[in-house]
């Protein structure tokens, strides 16, 4: 550790990296349109916000998640990736996972399986202190998943590793694309 002790020193490294920290948007970023908003007005460090719309994760005809008490991690260049309560997710359908990633800002990540889905949710059973309230909430790849914020179908972020939701009043453009790794 270091001298923020629950914070490792792998993970002050990685964050010290990060350039783009939501102040200016670059000249390349799409101008929101009415009722957007813009992924490069997000701040870098991320923020966790509360959202109460309406948000559901659909495999086949099955319900997996529904909930109006979603936290959204709003990160500069990124499309908000939802976590759902755990109390809101069919726990009957997950078991746990092989593999864990780590994220300089949230921390350490579990994995979960749905059916044959492998390594589509994962969870922080022991987040950052910045991160606390994200404690056993489930997030699910929008890839491997139908995904609603109130009736609109989520589109998936770019590339196969971000798992952020895109949705109408998003303006980007978001990371996950080529060229977009230093974002």
């Amino acid at each position: 550790m270091s001298d923020h002790e629950s914070v490792p020193r792998w993970a002050e490294l990685a964050r010290a990296k990060w350039t783009n920290r939501g102040a200016q948007r670059p000249p390349f970023a799409e101008e929101p349109g009415p009722g957007q908003e813009s992924v490069w007005d997000y701040p870098r460090p991320p923020v966790l916000v509360a959202d109460d719309r309406r948000v559901r994760v659909v495999l086949g005809d099955q319900v997996v998640a529904e909930t109006r008490r979603a936290l959204k991690v709003l990160e500069t260049s990124h499309p908000p990736t939802f976590y759902l309560p755990p109390d809101d997710v069919d726990a009957s359908l997950l078991r746990q996972g092989q593999g864990a990633s780590r994220c300089e800002w949230k921390g350490t990540a579990t994995y979960w399986d749905v059916g044959d889905i492998t390594g589509a949710v994962w969870s922080y059973e022991a987040p950052f202190p910045e991160f606390a309230a994200l404690k056993s909430h489930l997030a699910f790849y929008p890839s491997r998943f139908a995904c609603f914020v109130d009736e609109h179908r989520v589109v998936p972020q770019p590339g196969g590793f971000y798992a952020g939701w895109i949705t109408p009043d998003l303006a980007g453009p978001f990371k996950g694309n080529p060229g977009s790794g230093g974002w």
